[in-house]
């Protein structure tokens, strides 16, 4: 029997309180599980950080760790909805593009319906005058497009569906997406 392939699950859920994010995660290896495939957090590392060490040098091994981990993962899944902000969270989205560049797949969701667009207020220009993307996606054009471009897809939830950060049943969109596409 060969191993199962590793899916690299990005988002903002390792900022969430501890019980919150284990419960999300668990369900996201549990379904991975059901299709023969490994789901990998980025907390999934053996990183040993003595108190003492100063946070500049914390940030930069887990960077380090995160890197490895997704260097160890055959494609990614990254939950895109908006964090702390108009667009997905930066840090992962830092991981999607690194996957991409190693010519990996990436898929995403959003709990988010709306495009980037109508969460930017839907208007041409913003309140300092500068453009606003207008192109019917799920959030910036270099995001989803490169999604698509590794053979991936942004899945997003149905207008009107409650704002959360977790639907099992978006995710396993994504996960049928993903075993569709496998050779």
């Amino acid at each position: 029997m060969t191993e199962p392939k590793r899916i690299y699950l990005a988002g903002p859920e390792v900022f969430f309180p501890q019980g919150d994010h284990r419960a999300i995660v668990g369900t996201k290896k549990r379904l991975l599980a059901e299709y023969g495939l490994e789901g990998v957090d980025p907390l999934d590392t053996d990183l040993d950080l003595p108190a003492d060490t100063p946070d500049r040098e914390c940030g930069l091994r887990i960077h380090l760790a995160n890197r490895k981990l997704m260097d160890s993962c055959d494609a990614i899944i990254a939950n895109l909805t908006p964090f702390r902000g108009l667009s997905a969270d930066p840090g992962t989205v830092f991981e999607v593009g690194y996957m991409i560049g190693q010519g990996k797949l990436a898929f995403a969701f959003s709990m988010d319906s709306r495009t980037y667009y109508q969460r930017a207020g839907q208007r041409p220009r913003d309140a300092q005058g500068h453009a606003v993307e207008k192109f019917g996606l799920a959030d910036n054009l270099m995001i989803e497009g490169g999604i698509e471009e590794s053979g991936g897809r942004v899945f997003c939830a149905e207008p009107g569906a409650p704002l959360a950060w977790f639907d099992e049943r978006l995710f396993r969109q994504c996960v049928e997406a993903l075993v569709n596409r496998r050779p």
